[in-house]
This record gives C-alpha cells, sequence and structure tokens, in this order.
C-alpha cells in the first residue's frame, strides 16, 4: 500500500503500524478516524502563492510510513494507539 512495500504477516501490522494482514487481507485501522483537523492558513501549507490570505481544511490520522527526525507531527504520526474521531468521507468533503 505504500513504497515500504512491507511484507506483513497474518495478524501483524506494517511499518506504520496502521495497516494490518487479517488473514491474508490487508486492512486500514485509521480508516475514518481524524486524529487532527483545522482551519489552517493558506500560507501554512505548501500552496503558499494559491489564493493568499484564504484557509484550506487540513485533516490528518495516526500512522506514517516515514520515520523523519525533524518530524513537527511525531506525536500524531508515530502514536501507537489508533485514535481518533469518526469521520466520513462526506464529512470531510
Amino acid at each position: 500500500m505504500c513504497f515500504r512495500r512491507c511484507k506483513i504477516r497474518p495478524g501483524s501490522l506494517g511499518f506504520c503500524r496502521v495497516r494490518k494482514n487479517m488473514k491474508g487481507r490487508l486492512y486500514s485501522l485509521n480508516y475514518g478516524k481524524l486524529i487532527a483537523e483545522n482551519l489552517d492558513p493558506i500560507e501554512k501549507k505548501p500552496l503558499f502563492h494559491f489564493y493568499p490570505g484564504s484557509t484550506a481544511y487540513s485533516v490528518a490520522t495516526v500512522g506514517c510510513n516515514y520515520k523523519c527526525s525533524f518530524c513537527c507531527n511525531w506525536n500524531i504520526s508515530q502514536s501507537a494507539e489508533i485514535a481518533g474521531m469518526e469521520r466520513t468521507p462526506e464529512q470531510v468533503v
């Protein structure tokens, strides 16, 4: 499901700790569970010159397939607990 191409054994988790092999099928344990949702200034995003002064709706879930030493969101991206507020795709859109 990502660039790491983990070989996840049945009953085990991938590197990200949110993909699990259940009887030979991969499941996303964090689907629909937002750990963060915020209305952020557009300047905070890589869209710096896109509609200056506007806002962007940002969402995040736990789990990440990177382990960046400089990550400013490590406390949520590397969380061992699968937590979050339930949201449907329609609610996010």
